[in-house]
């Protein structure tokens, strides 16, 4: 007798990932459906929604007494007060605002300039990572707070000790992000640089800093968070304008209206500071996250 094998045919697009569903944008990051960004952004819009409806809710239904949970509109209110100059100390908002940027900014760009360039020659250099290394993994678990008398000693209570405290904050985060985006290149991507007549220059050029860009974005993300959240220490040394300096007299006031609207100010700018960084990560780093 001879047997009959019969092939069986494999169902069309097996093994395939799942289509994604109609209207929904989907990602692929190593073989995963991930789904894309607009759900991601729908679902953030209603979380914010939630967390305003709730917190009219209590504000307004007296879950908590006013002193400590004012309403929406209050908040509002003092946004218009502090706009046109009537809070404590006269200035309008627009200085405040000013003053504060400038610091944070100011910083932040020193702080890129800076430890960008280090965190590189860390990660290339054992030299480098031997003179760098102790100094930086030393203070940084510090709090600002913890050498903020010694600043206030060494530079005096001017602009000067502000913008320091402030790079302080943001240079630690820059350098190792830098230093670890360097370590992340591979020894492959190196010596098809070298065998194709790249000079070391070359090299870290426009193999290793590429490579390491995606971490050194995503360490200015981080730093620019640790100088804002630094922006309060650093206002309370003798500032006369600054957002923190502003949220520090009103809490003297127990105006805990204005002390909300500060933090919000200072968390939406922060945040639109991020969207940005986002926008510029995609345009410099396409690759990222779709191998």
């Amino acid at each position: 007798m001879s047997a009959t094998v019969q092939r069986i045919e494999p169902p069309p697009h097996a093994g395939a990932a799942p289509a994604a569903p109609p209207g929904r944008p989907m990602k692929t990051v190593s073989g995963y459906r991930l789904p894309g960004e607009g759900s991601s952004s729908r679902i953030s819009t209603i979380t914010v929604v939630l967390l305003l409806a709730l917190w009219w809710l209590a504000s307004h239904l007296r879950w908590l007494p006013p002193l400590f949970l004012p309403t929406p509109e209050s908040i509002f209110t003092a946004f218009i007060d502090a706009w046109q100059g009537n809070l404590q100390g006269g200035q309008p908002l627009t200085e405040h605002f000013a003053a504060s940027m400038l610091r944070v900014f100011g910083a932040f760009a020193l702080a890129v300039a800076t430890a960008v360039p280090i965190g590189v020659m860390m990660g290339v250099s054992r030299i480098a990572r031997g003179i760098f290394d102790p100094p930086i993994e030393f203070y940084r678990p510090l709090p600002p707070l913890a050498y903020l008398p010694l600043i206030v000693i060494w530079f005096g209570i001017d602009e000067t000790s502000k913008v320091l405290l402030i790079f302080l904050a943001c240079f630690a985060p820059l350098a190792m992000s830098a230093q670890a985006g360097v370590r992340s290149v591979t020894i492959e991507q190196i010596n098809a640089a070298y065998s194709m007549g790249a000079s070391p220059w070359q090299v870290v050029r426009h193999v290793v800093i590429p490579a390491a860009l995606p971490d050194i974005l995503t360490g200015m993300r981080i730093a620019i968070g640790f100088g804002w959240t630094t922006l309060v220490a650093a206002e309370m040394v003798a500032a006369t304008a600054g957002l923190g300096q502003m949220v520090l007299n009103a809490s003297n006031f127990l105006r805990t209206d204005v002390v909300i609207m500060g933090i919000v100010l200072i968390g939406l700018i922060a945040y639109v500071f991020d969207l940005l960084m986002r926008k510029l990560a995609r345009w410099l780093v396409p690759w990222k996250g779709r191998m």
